[in-house]
């Protein structure tokens, strides 16, 4: 029986990466829970045989329920009635399937009925999901709101809706609007608070909000009167039991059916403030975008692992002028250059997962007691990392997952282009990923700054340090000679006053920035585990040098007045 877990031994490889030691150290901190909780390890052995377990449970459900379903659920989509989200029938099956498996609130500490799990192990479950039915990801994966409250709710707040997300109810979050897109600051839906009901109520409208009539929504609304930018907006929790939200629209989209997004209206619809009033935008907001667009790396990255599986497939089947298409050097080349993406993108999205698991469990550990000074600098060192990381892996992952889906219609040629084969689902799915949660242009914005002030640079001195298996050297010199390029690139770019001109260049240097962290990270794969790294490495790392040599060609000698040209 089909499995997507077991049937990828890439994941358990990720699982057993020397770093989750640490991660499990602190997330269990130091077992603590085991004689109070029947099911919390008692060491590290059990916490990982713990993850493989929900891993694997996940993998037979995402194979075997969400997977069958997902045609249907493709044709059917969800449906409006009398100002309700009515989900596709077969949506239904998969929500029940994930509760009685247990797979809701599972980042949640267990004295709320969660299973403590760590973000790393949860993007795995999220890319298993995703490769059954990307749809159905968005509404499962938006359980990850909860990190928000728990991280900045009250006590009182955490005890009331943490439980309820854990026993399967659905969360959103409510931040775009019709005139407030990627520019969050311009957001209008009205917060006023109620002497006389004793809360706050909402008024306005929201616009492509995912899983949007949820059980449990975080809200961003403005909160102080008269503002207009950032500094006015704060974050709410709505509860759907209250009433005084109802949906207006359902968007019929390009591609993930199963996942609803909808145009909501808010009319006096009672909340409570998450936090304090003006941090919704500066502070909440980007914790949550953040989470989120890891949640998008990991969507992409199933996808991409989809789509190489059927194309693989179809090759292996498809016979032309006397032989299988596999045989094709130009099938081969294409097979194989999905394959490299797929490793390397995997790697950065797991490398990024895991420092945003180190950070994120010493902010909760800072909050029960003192930091030691070295906990304190491992707290800074990840959170720079995850903070440097996690635009390249968003970025990176969702323009992978296009590119291995348009490839996989190329494999299947002609009949790629029939409405039959999954491979035009995967394609019409992807589209969104480098779009929403903020678009790749968004992501070289994030990143860019940490290439100007040698951040990246720096990550990257440190990982050509990593010693490489002998057969890998000659790879690595390889990327050395890169990485003295891109050094080369920087310096000039120092005394570069253009501002405009930088910020043309800022997306041909995010590229080559991530083509050289993933060409290093595939070759410290390949060394661990050359049986199912090493031909990724050697694809990966000559078609870096390609991507580079095309940036730099590109950049060298680009003028001011070169810039009029594309204007």
């Amino acid at each position: 029986m089909a499995n997507y877990y077991t049937d990828h031994p890439e994941l358990e490889f990720h699982l057993h990466h020397p770093l989750m030691k640490r991660i499990v150290e602190l997330k269990e901190r130091n077992f603590e829970d085991k004689d109070k909780f029947e099911d919390a390890p008692v060491d590290y052995d059990d916490a990982i045989e713990n993850y493989h377990r929900i891993l694997e449970i996940t993998g037979d459900i995402a194979a075997n329920i969400i997977e069958p379903n997902s045609e249907s659920v493709d044709l059917e989509g969800p449906h409006l009635e009398n100002g309700r989200m009515i989900y596709a029938s077969k949506t239904y099956e998969n929500l029940d399937a994930t509760r009685k498996a247990g797979l809701w609130g599972i980042s949640m500490p267990r004295r709320y009925g969660g299973l403590n799990i760590p973000n790393t192990t949860f993007s795995m479950l999220s890319e298993v999901i995703s490769a059954a039915d990307a749809g159905f990801q968005n509404v499962w994966s938006l359980q990850s709101c909860i990190d928000t409250l728990y991280e900045f709710g009250s006590e009182e707040q955490r005890a009331k809706y943490i439980p309820r997300i854990c026993a399967g109810e659905t969360m959103s979050m409510d931040l775009t609007e019709p005139d407030a897109g990627s520019d969050l600051q311009r957001v209008m839906l009205k917060a006023t608070y109620s002497e006389e009901e004793g809360c706050w109520l909402l008024n306005g409208v929201k616009r492509f909000i995912t899983n949007g009539d949820s059980d449990i929504h975080l809200v961003l609304a403005r909160s102080e009167e008269g503002t207009k930018d950032g500094r006015g907006l704060s974050m709410f929790i709505y509860d759907k039991r209250q009433g005084g939200v109802n949906v207006r629209h359902i968007e019929h989209k390009l591609g993930i059916h199963g996942s609803p997004t909808c145009e909501l209206t808010y009319k006096n619809a009672k909340a409570e403030l998450c936090g304090s009033t003006r941090m919704g935008l500066i502070k909440y907001v980007m914790a949550l975008m953040n989470g989120a667009r890891l949640g998008i790396a990991a969507q992409s990255v199933g996808v991409e692992q989809e789509a190489y599986n059927v194309a693989l497939a179809y090759a292996k089947e498809r016979a032309q002028f006397g032989q299988k298409i596999i045989n094709f050097p130009a099938v081969y080349d294409m097979l194989a250059t999905m394959k490299a993406k797929l490793d390397a993108g995997r790697s950065l999205l797991y490398q990024t997962a895991r420092y945003v698991d180190i950070y994120k469990a010493l902010e909760d550990i800072q909050r029960d007691r003192k930091l030691t000074p070295e906990e304190r600098q491992e707290l800074k060192k990840y959170t720079r990392l995850a903070d440097a990381f996690t635009p390249l892996a968003k970025g990176m992952n969702s323009e992978y997952a296009n590119q291995n889906a348009y490839d996989a219609i190329s494999v299947h040629g002609g009949s790629g282009f029939i409405m039959e084969y999954k491979c035009q689902r995967l394609f019409r799915d992807a589209r969104i990923f480098s779009i929403y949660e903020g678009t790749t242009q968004l992501q070289v914005v994030a990143a860019i700054r940490y290439v100007t002030n040698g951040t990246y640079l720096g990550i990257i001195k440190e990982m050509l340090e990593n010693e490489v298996g002998a057969d890998l050297q000659p790879l690595k010199e390889r990327v050395a000679k890169l990485v003295v390029r891109y050094e080369e690139v920087l310096e000039a770019l120092k005394s570069n006053t253009d501002q405009e001109k930088l910020d043309f260049m800022a997306r041909h240097l995010y590229e080559i920035t991530a083509d050289i962290i993933m060409a290093l990270l595939i070759l410290d794969d390949a060394t661990r585990a050359p049986e199912l790294f090493a031909k990724s490495a050697h694809v990966y790392v000559r078609l870096a040098e390609s991507e580079v040599a095309k940036h730099l060609t590109f950049m060298s000698d680009l003028s001011s007045e070169d810039l009029l040209n594309y204007k």
